[in-house]
């Protein structure tokens, strides 16, 4: 199977396709241009004996986001230049962690940074975008982009369940798009700081112990809720649920789990 990643930044890449071309490794490259070239690198493909070498070789000392089984994208990238706009909040994204979705094994996670700060834009998205979750406290706004789940916090997103590397920059170009606009029409929109409708994060969060032990990997339950809504993490993470004197919440977090359409094994 062959194996994909992509990287922090170009300097990062260009190392990169430096060291496969004196160690003679075929290789393929995946470009973002000129469409997504704001919001992603060029993505690199090699076969898993390639791979191998590859990090052998001291591949392992250059920085990528991430490998996960190369899937040839369903889409190519768009011929047309993506747009300026005159006061540009989002700025660039980069993609720092890309992975298999853990609810969705045939489809891609990734985290992205942002050179931006979205924070004050977040409240003209959840009025512009009823039908997403907006909790002021963390901030971050999660809503649904078809069956990609996005999670928009002020300096990073989370998306869950992209189809491909390049439906990955495809969905951050349109995030881009969508909040450079909605800061641009700002005057024109009433903030919204409502909690229309409860997070199923927070479902999630009321079925685990509440104790914060960090057994997960994550710093708090409410932290570990998040990710497993997001697809980045199993509910069997939770030790205390599944392997401690909490069992008493397994029955209820699975179930929850199971209507929110998550994996729970």
């Amino acid at each position: 199977m062959d194996a994909l990643t992509t990287f922090t930044d170009r300097r990062e890449l260009e190392r990169a396709v430096a060291l496969l071309r004196r160690l003679g490794i075929e290789y393929a490259l995946i470009s973002p241009e000129p469409a997504y070239d704001r919001v992603g690198c060029s993505a690199l493909a090699l076969s898993g004996d390639a791979r191998a070498r590859f990090l052998d070789c001291g591949g392992v000392d250059i920085v990528s986001a991430g490998w996960v089984d190369a899937r040839p994208p369903a889409l190519s990238v768009p011929d047309d230049a993506s747009p300026d706009f005159a006061e540009d909040v989002f700025g660039r994204a980069a993609i720092v962690v890309l992975a298999t979705c853990v609810a969705d094994r045939d489809r891609l996670r990734l985290t992205a940074h942002l050179s931006g700060d979205v924070a004050e834009v977040l409240p003209y998205l959840n009025a512009e975008l009823p039908q997403g979750s907006y909790v002021e406290a963390l901030p971050v706004f999660t809503f649904m982009d078809g069956h990609r789940m996005l999670s928009l916090f002020r300096d990073r997103i989370g998306i869950a369940k992209a189809d491909d590397i390049v439906d990955a920059w495809a969905s951050l170009e349109r995030l881009r798009c969508l909040v450079n606009d909605v800061w641009a029409r700002r005057a024109s929109i009433t903030p919204c700081f409502e909690l229309r409708r409860r997070p199923p994060a927070l479902e999630v969060y009321k079925r685990l112990p509440g104790t914060n032990c960090k057994d997960c990997g994550e710093p708090t339950c409410m932290a570990f809720a998040w990710a497993v809504w997001r697809g980045d993490a199993e509910p069997q993470r939770c030790l205390p649920v599944f392997q401690g004197d909490r069992g008493d919440l397994k029955d209820a977090l699975l179930s929850i789990c199971s209507g929110l359409g998550l994996e729970s094994g």
